[in-house]
């Protein structure tokens, strides 16, 4: 068989690279399959969908999920099993770029089962696989036959040296551009935006989503080519459909009682009145079309969508009563938490979320096991949203795909404003928990977040605060653009549009919407709207503390930096790690070392943080001569004494150093264990001290020095005393016995 027959192709320049599309040779079952190719990434990408519809579900059931292989990478998965297990932030974060650009464009009322698979084969960690997958997703869906609006195109935007650049590599958006924008849309419209950016302003942002769109168009053009060559005729499939007759009913019995139970503009008196709405018609329709109760509920949605969207557009009211630019009441605390480092409660509306900061050291950050080029993470977000913030009671579960995504974007947008680690040298996780949720509270949690981190005295480069805008339009080309969005605006309407920056410019941005796009114009519009809210949030997140503190908790860790020569790093950890961790044990300190010779040592007491640093100061400090150091006797033999002059450095103080008087016997001055003043008088050729205790001290009037051999400096240690004279009872080889005594003779030759 000749399986490069069998292969369809087509693909597109983008920027400085190209994306090739191929598919007929891989994973043939599936309803779609296509391989993406960019450089040497490649990603397998299939699109599957049943057979039959799910039934009894109000929702379009669409699965997306992106597979990293560690084999992609060249690498063999960490852990016991040695195998890819649950995906990981990288992984999930990936899965969601996938399903917000392609959801909107399914048909309404379609229920089939569709399930998109993205698996990452080979990677050069340059091209970033996600692009990929993004691409590979709608070029599998026009491929399959499943009913879908795109095809959609995929492109990443960043800006190096002031210039905007089409697809740049892992590493250079990793470490020399200031925007990371990823950018999907069809070609007449913008359908999803997610950034992370260092105060970039809101015109350059429009001018880079303008350039990405038109890179978007050229690999739109590529799939609707593959299409024409390999593409599989529309499926057969069935959308949901209400009888006429009863949606009539059930729209004349709601749309009063609706439009009363909207007037409140308190959330949970509106939802308990929404409530009632619903068993009342229920009750009422029921009996005449009794096979019908499951869909009367989603009539009665699309009533209350429909009031809501009417009167924002011929009204300019809001549900609970604001005009469209209107900010729901405000309040900032800090300070709440007296064990934590940083606390800061932030509250919009009925939406509130605490945030709490905490540092750590070097072994606090976060190892990562993916196909990225990044090994670890120094600064964390984590957002927790438990069911009681909605009035809920529900089984606690971990983390979601939900709460991870919100987790990351607040995450981003306060990353590029966290002080590197040579001014700042502390691991940072913070944890924002919603209290109360009725709109936004991601955007909530960057804003209770950087109050955590000033109260926690992190140095941060600028405040940073975050708003959600909305959009509602109509049939008749009549918009309106929502700021602060709370949550039946979110569900009702038609953008859900995530901004979160300084006064300087925008950090993060995140826009999903739920029609088949929104022009340049509504973008534009949204971006200038959300600076003006995002100032206003500021002002008053100001108020509260306008400063990070100066000063870091006292239950905080004081971690204090000392630059050492790279050359030295054995010897402060030792044998064995035998130095540092006795330096450890005496102080009761943390400490962690770089390659690049920076030590770390962090304790809740600085005091003793210092006494570690004194200490390796001590190892890593050079012995020089003619210098005077207090040392500590650590051995006394009968030549004389060894002397620790520095951690793990020692020197012997000959007998004949230890006094300008005779010493008979070392011990009659010093003892293990003393203190011993000392000086260096000699380093030999192979490192050997030679210390001088008397030299410390002036010599006593009249003393002369004894004239000795001259002696290497670095030879054995051993006694040295003066020349033995005939008969001197101080040693020396006694002399040869003339009485027959001494060496016997020799015996004679035969």
């Amino acid at each position: 068989m000749n399986l490069a027959a069998l292969v369809r192709r087509a693909e597109a320049e983008i920027g400085s690279g190209r994306m090739v599309f191929e598919t007929g040779l891989l994973a043939k079952q599936a309803s779609g399959a296509v391989t993406v190719t960019c450089g040497e990434t490649v990603v397998l990408v299939t699109a599957t969908m049943s057979e039959a519809v799910r039934e009894g579900i109000d929702f379009f059931p669409l699965t997306c999920d992106f597979e990293e292989k560690m084999y992609a990478a060249g690498k063999i998965p960490g852990g016991f099993f040695k195998r890819e297990g649950r995906p990981g932030e990288r992984a999930i974060l990936t899965s969601r770029l996938i399903d917000r650009p392609i959801r909107p464009l399914f048909p309404k009322g379609f229920r089939n089962d569709v399930q998109i698979v993205a698996t990452v084969l080979s990677t050069d960690q340059e091209n970033d696989p996600g692009m990929a997958a993004v691409n590979g997703a709608s070029a599998a869906l026009v491929l399959s036959g499943i009913p879908f609006g795109g095809p959609i195109g995929a492109v990443r935007m960043g800006l190096i040296e002031g210039n905007l650049v089409v697809n740049p590599t892992l590493r250079q958006v990793e470490e020399q551009s200031s925007l990371d924008l990823v950018v999907a849309g069809t070609e007449d419209a913008i359908i999803m935006v997610e950034a992370g950016a260092n105060e970039v302003p809101e015109s350059q942002l429009i001018e880079a989503i303008s350039r990405a769109h038109a890179e978007i168009r050229r690999i739109v053009a590529a799939q609707r080519e593959l299409a024409a060559s390999a593409g599989k005729p529309p499926r057969a499939h069935s959308l949901l459909k209400y009888d006429p007759e009863m949606e009539d009913a059930v729209r004349s019995a709601a749309l009063p009682l609706v439009r009363e139970a909207l007037a409140s503009p308190e959330k949970l008196a509106r939802e308990d009145a929404l409530r009632a709405v619903q068993t009342e018609v229920t009750a009422k329709i029921a009996e005449q079309f009794p096979t019908s109760a499951g869909q009367i509920g989603e009539i009665i949605a699309s009533v209350t969508k429909e009031a809501v969207r009417r009167r924002i557009l011929e009204e300019g009211v809001r549900p609970d009563g604001r005009g469209t630019r209107e900010i729901r009441p405000l309040a900032c605390v800090v300070g709440l938490l007296p064990r934590a480092h940083g606390s800061g409660l932030f509250q919009r509306g009925q939406t509130q979320v605490l945030a709490i900061a905490t540092l750590g050291t070097g072994d606090d950050r976060q190892r990562l096991d993916d196909i990225g080029i990044r090994e670890e993470k120094r600064y964390m977000h984590h957002y927790s949203f438990p069911p009681f913030s909605v009035g809920e009671a529900r089984p606690l579960r971990g983390p979601g795909r939900r709460e991870v995504g919100h987790g990351a974007l607040a995450e981003r947008a306060l990353e590029r404003m966290i002080p590197d680690q040579e001014q700042f040298p502390y691991v940072i996780r913070v944890v924002s928990e919603v209290l109360e949720s009725n709109g936004s509270t991601s955007m909530a949690a960057v804003c209770a977040s950087t109050l955590s981190l000033m109260d926690a005295g992190v140095p941060i480069r600028a405040a940073v605060g975050g708003i959600a805008m909305g959009l509602i339009s109509g049939t008749d080309g009549r918009y309106a653009v929502l700021t602060d969005i709370q949550g039946l605006e979110d569900a009702m309407g038609d953008m859900d549009f995530k901004v979160a920056g300084t006064r300087e410019g925008v950090t993060a941005l995140q826009m999903d919407v739920k029609t088949s796009g929104i022009s340049m114009g509504m973008l534009t519009e949204a971006l200038e709207q959300a600076r003006e809210a995002r100032l206003t949030i500021l002002e008053a997140m100001s108020s509260a503390l306008p400063a990070p503190r100066t000063t870091l908790s006292a239950h905080a860790p004081r971690i204090l930096t000392l630059q050492i020569n790279p050359e030295k790093i054995r010897e402060i950890i030792g044998p064995g790690g035998k130095v540092i961790n006795k330096i450890t044990a005496e102080t009761g300190t943390k400490i962690d070392i770089e390659q690049d010779g920076r030590v770390m040592v962090a304790s809740v007491n600085e005091d003793a943080a210092r006494r570690a640093i004194a200490m390796i100061e001590g190892i890593v400090r050079e012995v020089q001569v003619g210098e005077t150091y207090q040392g500590r006797v650590t051995r006394v033999l009968n030549f004389g004494a060894f002397v620790e002059i520095l951690p793990g450095k020692e020197g012997l103080v000959h007998v004949s150093e230890l006094s300008y008087t005779r010493v008979n016997k070392v011990e009659d001055v010093v003892k293990v264990g003393d203190e011993l003043q000392v000086k260096v008088k000699e380093i030999g050729s192979l490192g050997r001290v030679n210390l001088t205790h008397r030299g410390t001290q002036p010599p006593p009037e009249g003393w002369e020095e004894e004239a000795d051999e001259p002696q290497p400096a670095d030879a054995e240690h051993r006694p040295r005393s003066p020349r033995p004279r005939p008969g001197d009872a101080r040693g020396g080889r006694p002399p040869r016995r003339r009485d027959g005594g001494g060496r016997p003779p020799r015996r004679p030759q035969p």
